[in-house]
């Protein structure tokens, strides 16, 4: 199997799962967002994924300018690979989510890998309070919400995106999703080396047992072998635990406030940074090293940030 000899860390800075009265920290402005993306590079974390927010209500914006104001601050202010969602929020069409994307040609977009269900609705025994008017409604509907990433999404996405030179960061929620990037690979859509995100802890996805972690490497080793890199992200309470486990396999790690807004039992992270240090400490503790961003160009053979369009 292919041999990585340093970790790459993401971050996950905001996302979609999470709404502005879980935490005081979730960024939800452009300001916030790039701030909160520097410190996290400035920490050690080589990519930075992002989604962006209305800055008043924090409700997903996947409108192309409502990514431009951070980027070109991040851009301007450090040298971190940027990956732009195009999975933005489940409620969204697959045209919607694609266009940040297909607009400002990052060197990494996210891609969700299959139809799911995707329930919110669990936060709700924890999370009572709420500032806006969308986001009890938000988490009630993922009971009958199913995110869809049809064939047709995948391969128009595919399609639309691969002209930019923009690789992807294949989120994979399930054994199945592994074969469908497999499906995409077989028909040439796709080249190598993939950047595979396996994830742990989504109600509608694999849970977060060591026996799940050890099936999906499993599993993308026998259908990619030395083709692909392997990341992982654990959803919540289980972030830093898979991330140890996975790294000490071999793996590179993804932490942020849009996987949890934890840093301990019920301790809040103040910042997406405050997450980056601890899975780094963690990481120099089993004795690896981190990736800087040049190096994980290098690794996941990207086009570089003078191809990106902002």
């Amino acid at each position: 199997m292919y041999q990585q000899k340093k970790v790459i860390i993401s971050c996950a800075v905001t996302g979609a799962v999470h709404t502005p009265s879980m935490s005081p920290y979730l960024p939800v402005t452009a300001e916030e967002i790039a701030e909160s993306s520097i410190a996290a590079a400035e920490a050690g974390a080589a990519i930075i994924h992002l989604h962006a927010r209305d800055p008043v209500t924090g409700k997903p914006d996947q409108r192309p300018e409502a990514f431009t104001p951070f980027l070109k601050t991040i851009k301007a202010r450090c040298d971190a690979v940027v990956n732009l969602t195009t999975g933005g929020s489940p409620y969204m069409t697959v045209q919607e989510r694609m266009q940040p994307a297909k607009v400002l040609k990052p060197e990494v977009a996210s891609m969700n890998m299959g139809t799911m269900n995707f329930g919110l609705f669990p936060m709700l025994q924890r999370f009572k309070e709420f500032k806006h008017d969308w986001e009890r409604p938000y988490l009630e509907g993922s009971k009958d919400l199913i995110f869809r990433n049809t064939y047709g999404d995948l391969e128009t996405v595919l399609t639309e995106l691969s002209p930019n030179e923009t690789r992807y960061e294949f989120e994979c929620y399930d054994t199945a999703h592994l074969y469908n990037l497999a499906h995409f690979v077989e028909r040439g859509l796709v080249k190598a080396p993939f950047f595979v995100q396996t994830v742990f802890g989504i109600l509608g996805g694999i849970g977060t047992h060591p026996d799940d972690v050890m099936h999906m490497k499993r599993t993308a080793d026998r259908l990619f072998g030395d083709d692909y890199r392997w990341s992982v992200l654990g959803a919540g309470a289980s972030q830093m635990k898979i991330a140890a486990m996975a790294a000490a396999m071999g793996g590179n790690v993804r932490v942020g406030l849009e996987d949890s807004l934890w840093i301990g039992k019920g301790q809040l992270a103040r910042s997406n940074a405050e997450q980056v240090r601890r899975v780094r400490s963690i990481l120099e503790g089993l004795g690896l090293e981190i990736a800087t961003p040049a190096e994980a160009r290098e690794i996941l053979q990207l086009k570089g940030v003078g191809k990106v369009a902002f």
